[in-house]
Order: structure tokens, then sequence, then C-alpha cells
């Protein structure tokens, strides 16, 4: 039976737990703060606590950049070098990083290897969980054809919606994507937003960030007919408390079969910056 290794970025956000227990391998992206602070989001150069308190007194908003094709190429093969037979790389949407086009490029040098590459059309734990997903179905001895058909379910199926604190941040980041019509009147909304076909998107408009924070749950109810069979996953950035709160609220709502606590990591943070709090839900077959 093929060995199969899964493969994503750190945009996933993946609990660090869960990739080691699953044998995920997280290639890093790199945050800076100007042209003299460079840190790898690998966990150790920066943590997510000292990447937000940072971001509050940054004078200029920091930038992210791609991992390069030398960094995939050097993956690929320390993961064939360790016996694996196929690869399946799974990443942030080609409309909002890089990314995959640098593992595609390469997959390009290490012609003839089973290497697939997947744009799960999202970022964070929407991601995260599709890989998590695939990494348990690999340990369970599932065939590459059984895994690649369940990702592309779950990218089908995935839903986010989330509350940024503020639209700053992904203005100046230009992720405002297909939510550009917020922009006039960023002082005067707490938009819900979700990703759509791999951009961030408009899902409604609130005027209060308490108001935002009920309409999310009204919504996750227009939207879940199966509360049984309902994965539920709660992150923030830097927002640890409201998070909490959502989670309970979520399962006293819903009563979902699994519930699971992530947070906004150092990339995804540029992009959202601190405050932001969303909900991950996909209801399983």
């Amino acid at each position: 039976m093929p060995k199969i290794a899964l493969v994503t970025d750190s945009t996933s956000d993946l609990p660090k737990d869960q990739a080691e227990k699953y044998h995920i391998t997280v290639v890093p992206l790199t945050v800076a703060f100007g042209s003299d602070e460079t840190y790898v989001d690998d966990g150790k150069e920066i943590t997510p606590k000292q990447f937000y308190d940072k971001l509050k007194t940054a004078k200029k908003l920091p930038t992210s950049a791609q991992p390069t094709p030398a960094d995939f190429l050097k993956t690929y093969k320390d993961l064939m070098d360790q016996g694996y037979d196929t690869i399946i790389s799974i990443h942030i949407s080609e409309k909002m990083s890089g990314t995959l086009a640098s593992a595609h490029a390469a997959k390009k040098q290490l012609e003839g290897k089973d290497i697939e590459i997947i744009d799960s059309l999202n970022v964070h734990m929407p991601c995260g969980i599709i890989v998590l997903k695939a990494a348990q179905m690999a340990q369970e001895g599932k065939s590459k054809d059984e895994i690649l058909k369940k990702v592309h379910e779950m990218i089908a199926k995935v839903k986010t919606l989330f509350i940024p604190k503020t639209l700053e941040f992904l203005q100046k980041g230009g992720r405002i994507g297909k939510a550009k019509g917020l922009v006039a009147s960023l002082l005067e909304i707490k938009p819900i937003l979700t990703i759509d076909a791999g951009e961030i998107s408009q899902f409604k408009t609130t005027r209060r960030w308490k108001q935002a924070k009920k309409e999310l749950i009204n919504s996750m109810k227009e939207m879940i007919e199966n509360p049984e069979k309902l994965t539920v996953i709660v992150s923030d950035s830097d927002n640890e408390e409201e998070g909490d709160q959502l989670e309970e609220t979520i399962k006293n709502e819903f009563n979902p079969k699994e519930t699971m606590r992530a947070h906004i990591g150092v990339i995804v943070g540029t992009h959202v910056g601190p405050g932001t709090i969303a909900a991950v839900f996909f209801e399983e077959d």
C-alpha cells in the first residue's frame, strides 16, 4: 500500500498538536516588519502572541511572503527520502497568495513523482480542517483516490463566517477581494465576511459588533441542516475571551457533533488584524 504524506502551509493555522499527531508537514510563510525584521512563521521565530503585541505598536503594517519553490522542493524531497510514495499538498487559495505557484514550480522539478497539489480555495482552518481530515484518512490506510475525493467534497462543503474588528488590515493588505464595496463604509459598519471561490466576500452587513455576533449565529441557523452531523471550529486573532464566548454559544445553540478551538496565526493575522472572531463549519455525510 502506498505511503501517503500530507503537506500544507502555515496559513492553515493547524494546531501544532494535530499537525504532529497526524504527521502533517507545514511549509512556513514569512512575515516582515519593515526591511530589517523578518520572521519565519514556524512558531519558533515569532509566536502569535509576540506577533500581535508587535502589530499593536507597529508604525507600518507588516507584510507576508510566500514560501519559495526551493522551500517546497526541499520539503517534497525530504518526504520522498523518508519513504513516502505519494504527496498530497493542500494550500491557501491562489487568489490570496502565490504559495500554490511555488508548490507547482517545485513539482515541475520532480517529474514522474506522485505529487498532487490542491487549491483549497480557502485560508486558515477552512484549509486546515481539510488537510486534517485527509491526514486522518491516510493514517487509516485509505487510498489516494479516496482521500482526494474526500478533499474535493470538503472544499465544496466547508463554510466560514468571520467578523473583523476593522477592515483596515484587509484593505491595506489588498485582501479585501469581493468585499471591495465595503471600503467606503469602513467606519460605519461591522460586516460579517465569508470566503467565496477563493476570495474574501461580504456576507452580511451590520452596524454594531454585538449585532454582528448575533447575526453570525442566526446565519449559521439558516445554513445548517443537520446539527448532529456538524463540526465547528471557532477561532480568534488575539481575542480569546470572545472566541471562547462564541464557542460556548455555538455549543448551546447547535450541540454539534464535534467542536475545535483554534487561533488565527501570524500570516492570516497580518491581513485580518487583531480582534477577529470566526466560525468554520461543515456537516459530515
